[in-house]
C-alpha cells in the first residue's frame, strides 16, 4: 500500500515501515561511526522501541556488541492498516542486529504487568544468564497496577496555580497563549504512580530475586529537568513530582544493588521531539527555539547522539560527572548559560509572524514526522510498501 501521514493534534495515526527502518539504519551507522565503546555485553531495555530507549538498544548493540532484550508495547500491522512506529523500529533493529551476528530478542506487552516481567525473567534464564545493564525508558500515560489491578492515568498539570504562557501549533506555526488548570484531587499521586520509580524498582527486584543481575550491574532511568520557562508545567508540575520520585528511587535501588557491587543512576537528558514531549504545551515552542540556538552553536543532538555520548563519555567513559543530586547530566549542552540566555531572549519576542526566522519550526516538524517514518531522506514515499512487517523474535 501507499502510506501517507495522517495526523490528529500531536499524534500521527499512520507510520511508514521503510522510513522507520531507514531511521534505525541511520542511528546504527552513527553509532558505528563513533567507534567501539567498552560497555555492556548483555542488556535489557524496558521501553525499547522509540526515542531514548531505542537509541539505548542501538548503542548497546552496535557500540558494544551487546546482546539485547527489548520490552515494548506496540501495535503490529494488519493488512491495510500500518503498525505503530515502535513495532516497525523493533523489526528493523532485530533485522540489522541479526545480520550483524548480534543476539536480539523482543517481548511485546505491558511492561507494568507481572506477566511480562516473568516472560523476561524466563528469557534471560534461557538465553543470557545474567544482565549487566538495565535501561528503564518507559513513557506511558496509563498504568494498570500489577498488585491492585487499579488503572492509573497520569496528567500534565501545574501544581497550585493556573499556568499561562506561549505555545505553538507546530503544524501551522501559530503561536498562541495556552492556560492549564492546576492539579486537583489525586492527580499528583496518580501521575507519580504511573511515571515515578515504583515500576523501575519492581523490575530490578524481579531480576535480583532470580539472581539475574551480573556482578557490578548498572541500571539507568531517564529524566528531564528543563528551563525556567517550562518549570511550572513540567518540573514543578505533576510530571516533575513523578520525576522526583524516579530520581529518589535511584538511591533506593543503588542500596539494594550494593550486595553485587551494582549501581543505579538517573540520566537527565536533553529536550527532544518525542511522542511524549509533543503532547506537552509550551514544549514545542521551547524546542523550536532551542534547536535554532543549538544548531547555530554546532552542539545540537538527537536521541542517538545523546545516548552514544552518555555511554561513551559517562557510563563507560570513566567520568560520570554527577551533579549535586547524584544525577548524570547529559543535558549539559542544553542547559549551558549561553544557550539558555539566547532561548530566553528569543522567547520574549516569539510570535506567529517571526517564528520561522527566530526558531527552527521546520526542524521540529521534520523530527516529529521522522518519529513515524515520514520525511526521512532517501525514502521513496510514492513506492508501494508491504505494511505487514514481522519482528523476527516474536512468533
Amino acid at each position: 500500500m501507499i502510506i501517507e501521514p495522517r495526523t490528529r493534534g500531536f499524534i500521527c495515526l499512520t507510520s511508514h515501515p521503510t522510513g522507520c527502518e531507514q531511521n534505525v539504519i541511520n542511528q546504527i551507522e552513527y553509532v558505528k561511526s563513533k567507534g567501539a565503546i567498552n560497555g555492556p555485553k548483555k542488556v535489557l531495555v524496558i521501553g525499547s522501541s522509540t526515542g531514548f530507549g531505542l537509541a539505548s538498544r542501538i548503542t548497546s548493540a552496535f557500540g558494544s556488541d551487546a546482546a539485547t532484550i527489548g520490552v515494548f508495547f506496540d501495535k503490529p500491522a494488519t493488512e491495510g492498516r500500518p503498525g505503530s512506529p515502535g513495532f516497525y523500529n523493533t523489526a528493523a533493529f532485530e533485522k540489522h542486529a541479526n545480520a550483524a551476528g548480534l543476539y536480539a530478542k523482543s517481548i511485546n506487552g505491558d511492561a507494568f504487568s507481572n506477566e511480562i516481567k516473568q516472560e523476561v525473567v524466563n528469557l534471560i534464564k534461557e538465553d543470557l544468564g545474567k544482565i549487566d545493564l538495565v535501561i528503564y525508558s518507559l513513557a506511558s500515560p496509563v498504568r494498570k497496577h500489577p498488585v491492585s489491578g487499579k488503572r492509573f492515568k497520569s496528567v500534565l498539570k501545574p501544581i497550585g496555580d493556573i499556568f499561562s504562557n506561549k505555545t505553538v501549533d507546530f503544524h501551522t506555526g501559530n503561536v498562541s497563549e495556552v492556560s492549564i488548570n492546576p492539579a486537583e484531587g489525586e492527580d499528583v499521586e496518580n501521575t507519580v504512580t504511573v511515571m515515578g520509580g515504583e515500576d523501575w524498582k519492581m523490575w530490578i527486584d524481579a531480576l535480583q530475586a532470580e539472581n539475574l543481575l551480573a556482578e557490578g550491574a548498572t541500571t539507568v532511568a531517564y529524566s528531564y529537568i528543563g528551563p525556567e520557562v517550562t518549570k511550572p508545567v513540567y518540573r514543578n508540575g505533576t510530571i516533575g513530582a513523578a520525576k522526583d520520585h524516579l530520581e529518589a528511587t535511584a538511591f533506593t535501588i543503588a542500596d539494594d544493588l550494593k550486595s553485587i557491587g551494582g549501581k543505579a543512576f538517573v540520566s537527565v537528558n536533553k529536550a527532544l521531539v518525542t511522542q511524549a514531549s509533543s503532547a506537552i504545551p509550551v514544549i514545542p515552542l521551547y524546542i523550536s527555539l532551542l534547536y535554532k540556538t543549538m544548531k547555530a552553536k554546532g552542539i545540537h543532538e538527537g536521541c542517538i547522539e545523546q545516548i552514544q555520548r552518555l555511554y561513551s563519555e559517562r557510563l563507560f567513559g570513566g567520568d560520570l560527572a554527577l551533579d549535586e543530586k547524584g544525577r548524570i547530566r547529559i543535558d549539559d549542552w542544553e542547559m549551558r548559560e549561553d544557550v539558555q540566555a539566547e532561548v530566553v531572549k528569543l522567547w520574549e519576542t516569539a510570535s506567529t509572524e517571526n517564528l520561522s526566522e527566530i526558531g527552527d519550526l521546520e526542524g521540529y516538524s521534520n523530527d516529529f514526522y521522522n518519529l513515524f517514518g515520514f520525511k526521512v531522506p532517501g525514502v521513496d514515499y510514492d513506492a508501494d510498501v508491504n505494511e505487514v512487517v514481522a519482528v523476527p523474535s516474536i512468533k
